[in-house]
């Protein structure tokens, strides 16, 4: 409980580093302006004429003001690249799309290509998970050789249509006075929110979501405001773009906009009639329609299916319990590899109304510390907010718009929070909320003072909150910020820089996390025309690969996790096969290229025996359940390409028939469940299917009790005819009754 409370209140303390003292200087430099009113060191900002910056000179200056913060986030946050996991499977999609692929062939054997976040499907597929509309906006930055400048190039952006949204709710407050200061306030509300640099920093898509957001809101209440439903259509279009982004955030400002828009008459304050309503739909239908093709275009492209989410496929075969990522409530959801520890802590009876009371709960204390750095001030805000809302129609549809966002996303059962990227499921809406705040805060400013704008008055509450969100940043939320820079080594998974160190310009680089092999790899690149990333499978696959190509050069990419240590480039050769005896370990194979009734699991299996102390773990559903995992076994079918290599495989290259020996190994826990194992192989694209070889054991109960049972299963010789030269990748199925087994890996012995 004490833990629980103490995780929520967050970090508090001196500043963590130079840029939260920087941020300490401003919040004291506002407070000046905020005493001395007439004369403050920003005041200026607010004046429009001789004695302050015109619309257009301030919206440029805060433009580059964003894009230069966001920049800095880059440089001193992340260290020069992607982060976390998600980040770095977007950039990886947007490089794949600049190239013109949703979806790009790998050659076997393919576990040196899958992973974490990545779709297979046959025969040779790899695609993204995340929908196609943040990588198309990567992709642009690709083509331009610099990705990074997306981030900021959005932050910009941002600003600008911050200022045009709180300058149209203010101008349909019985076209408010004060519109221009509400705009302005709002624009700096946005470049001191932390939250929002690091989304227009990190390759994440919540920035370009909410860019989208906010066009939409803005563009629906200038179409009511000055009675063109044409603006309609750029309303739908920023909305299309949502959806092909994040599909969740597009239903609320849809939902919005349509309210907005079909309540009442452009051109009276009379209720719409149908003509007027269906010329509105049309119109935002119109512009939703190609983002909404463009996603199911990608799809499609995907899985095959239109209306298949890549997300849902890929949960399908990575994760468990079946269905364990679905949308709603009840038994089973909640992912036990992906978020396994969240699961089993916050959701041990399923996700029901009082899990998902709890978990937008945390979504929203935490997401007060988004808005403005500090949550107490977000509390303090609340009134002159309410006040707004009594009075001002535009300020209802985008609280509506923030409360559907908060509505939507509650059935889905993960937090999504985590230092510096705050409760990412509501930073969509962080530009509406900028918004609302300004013009309350305005509106209750000017109370008394006849909007004068130039009124000290009006200043002094505006200059406090901008000093008390600065203040906040640097004793409170830059802790959460620093720990982002912190963690996983304190740098990208993979730095450009080292491999120009290294001299390296084509060839094999070898990388053993997810997040270097997405940042390094290039679907257009081979190892004899650039620099080929793969994975390290810490096996025979390596060699076997590495064979395959023609013995390329060869490098392994070294990360260091913890702080202060240096990432390296060594050349690494993949260790020759002897005796032509090949080894292949079971858990390279997650995610499984297809599993039912249950789900499969790399892990670790130190003391056991277990070869590289992992197995391969398959889960029914159920104690009394029945899983099946199918999984990839690259046979070599004929000697290496250029004859070269110190593997001393023993068929004739062109020979019509390969035999091999197969010897698996398990591990036995005592679980008493029942595993068998089939071996099929086919010729176009494994169907029919043959059956070669099975397998069958018994993990007794009986067994002694010890960290684990080491059983070498018998080994079945298999013939493969018609064999072709390279890589012949036949099919496992991994079988589990009455409890888990475990693959540890599989030999295969190769001659004539």
């Amino acid at each position: 409980m004490i833990g629980d409370v103490g995780s929520a209140l967050g970090a508090w303390g001196k500043p963590p580093d130079a840029v939260a003292w920087a941020a300490l200087f401003f919040a004291a430099v506002f407070a000046v302006s905020a005493v001395r009113r007439h004369e403050g060191s920003f005041a200026g900002l607010f004046h429009v004429g001789k004695h302050g910056l015109s619309r257009r000179r301030f919206l440029t200056i805060t433009g580059f003001a964003a894009a230069f913060l966001s920049l800095g986030y880059i440089a001193f946050y992340l260290r020069g690249g992607p982060r976390i996991i998600d980040a770095t499977s977007y950039w990886l999609q947007g490089r794949a799309l600049a190239h013109g692929h949703v979806s790009w062939p790998v050659v076997d054997p393919t576990a040196s290509f899958r992973g974490r976040f990545l779709l297979f499907h046959e025969p040779n597929l790899l695609s993204g998970i995340f929908p196609p509309g943040y990588p198309l906006l990567l992709a642009a930055g690709f083509w331009i050789g610099a990705p990074m400048v997306i981030g900021p190039v959005l932050a910009a952006t941002l600003a600008v249509s911050t200022y045009v949204l709180a300058r149209e709710v203010a101008l349909h407050h019985a076209r408010s006075p004060e519109a221009e200061t509400v705009a302005r306030f709002a624009v700096l509300l946005s470049l001191v929110c932390a939250a929002l640099r690091y989304h227009t920093a990190d390759t994440m898509s919540h920035g370009a979501s909410a860019l989208g957001i906010t066009l939409a809101m803005a563009t629906a209440l200038r179409a009511v405001r000055l009675a063109r439903p044409a603006w309609l259509v750029a309303t739908g279009l920023a909305i299309g773009a949502v959806a092909a982004t994040r599909m969740v955030s597009a239903l609320p400002i849809a939902a919005g906009v349509l309210i907005l828009v079909l309540g009442r008459s452009p051109r009276a304050q009379s209720t719409a009639t149908w003509r007027e309503r269906a010329r509105a739909i049309l119109a935002v239908l119109l512009g939703i329609a190609p983002g909404l093709l463009f996603l199911l275009c990608a799809q499609h492209a995907a899985t095959g299916h239109w209306f298949g989410s890549t997300q849902l496929a890929y949960y399908a075969v990575s994760d468990g319990p079946p269905g364990c990522f679905r949308y709603g409530f009840g038994q089973g959801i909640g992912c036990l590899v992906e978020h396994g520890d969240f699961v089993r802590a916050r959701l041990p009876h399923g996700y029901g109304l009082l899990e998902a009371a709890g978990t937008t709960l945390r979504r929203l204390w935490l997401h007060t510390g988004d808005v403005v750095n500090f949550e107490p001030l977000v509390l303090v805000l609340l009134l002159p907010a309410a006040h707004a809302l009594r009075t001002s129609r535009a300020c209802r549809m985008l609280a509506l718009v923030v409360g559907l966002q908060i509505v939507a996303y509650a059935p889905f059962y993960f937090d999504g929070n985590y230092p510096g990227g705050g409760a990412r499921f509501f930073a969509d809406v962080l530009p509406l909320e900028h918004a609302l705040l300004a013009f309350a805060l305005v509106r209750m400013a000017h109370a008394g003072t006849a909007h004068d704008s130039t009124d000290g008055r009006v200043f002094a509450p505006i200059f406090t909150v901008l000093a008390v969100a600065a203040f906040g940043f640097a004793i409170h939320t830059a802790h959460g910020h620093h720990a982002l820079a912190e963690r996983d080594g304190g740098r990208p998974m993979y730095e450009p820089d080292r491999a120009r160190e290294a001299g390296l310009t084509q060839g094999l680089l070898f990388f053993d996390t997810d997040h270097g092999f997405n940042l390094a790899y290039d679907p257009a690149l081979s190892a004899s025309h650039g620099v080929l990333a793969v994975r390290r499978r810490h096996d025979d696959g390596d060699r076997l690969l590495y064979d395959m190509l023609g013995h390329p050069i060869s490098h392994h990419y070294t990360f260091v996790p913890e702080p202060g240590g240096a990432s390296s480039i060594e050349t690494w050769i993949p260790p020759a096969i002897l005796d032509d005896t090949y080894r292949f370990e079971a858990e390279t194979e997650w995610p499984p290229l297809a599993q039912t009734g249950g789900h499969a699991q790399a892990i670790f299996a130190a003391g056991t025996g277990a070869s590289e102390d992992r197995v391969l773990e398959l889960v029914p559903d159920g104690p009394e359940g029945e899983a099946s995992a199918e999984i990839a076994l690259p046979l070599p079918s004929s000697p290496p390409i250029d004859g070269a290599s110190t593997t001393r495989f023993s068929g004739v290259q062109g020979d019509a028939r390969s035999t091999f020996v197969v010897e698996p190994r398990v591990l036995r826990r005592g679980t008493g469940a029942r595993g068998s194992l089939i071996l099929y192989t086919a010729t176009d694209g494994f169907s029919p299917r043959i059956e070669k070889a099975r397998w069958d054991w018994s993990d007794e109960p009986s067994l002694p009790e010890k960290p684990g049972n080491i059983l070498d299963l018998a080994g079945r010789t298999i013939i493969l005819d018609g064999a072709s030269q390279g890589v012949v990748s036949c099919r496992m199925v991994l079988r589990a009754q009455h409890g888990a087994v475990a693959l540890d890996k599989t030999t295969v012995k190769a001659h004539r």
